[in-house]
């Protein structure tokens, strides 16, 4: 069972990425492994900000990889939200919003998540 959720976006957000809370309760792309990446978009067309946009913020979801995605990897934002591989420094922490169910060979490609953001440490 999914957990979707409906926000106002504050910005531009793609179908397929990873997104953040705003500071007035709208989500925007989550850009950088430090957000508080909340979850997944679902939207096919993308929405312009001010549109509706539905959030996984728990289950499965499919997202847009920004390179090669292992099976099982935890996984976080990269510059355009798309999902990369969460690899914080020793002692640093890191939002991990999702692991991989399946593995995306480069970017652009898609893969299944299990999206339950959580912070990791390197």
């Amino acid at each position: 069972m999914n957990i979707i959720k409906n926000y106002t976006a504050g910005a531009r957000v793609e179908h397929r990425r990873f997104v953040r809370l705003s500071a007035d309760r709208t989500v925007v792309p989550a850009t950088a492994a430090t957000d508080e990446i909340i979850g997944v978009t679902d939207a096919p067309n993308g929405v312009d900000a001010g549109g509706p946009v539905d959030v996984v913020l728990f289950g499965i979801a499919s997202v847009e990889a920004g390179g090669a995605v292992t099976r099982g990897a935890w996984l976080t934002a990269a510059a355009d939200g798309k999902a990369v591989a969460a690899a914080p420094a020793a002692g640093a922490n890191a939002i991990a919003a999702a692991r991989a169910v399946f593995e995306a060979a480069s970017s652009g490609d898609f893969s299944d998540v299990f999206v339950h953001p959580t912070r990791i440490q390197g």
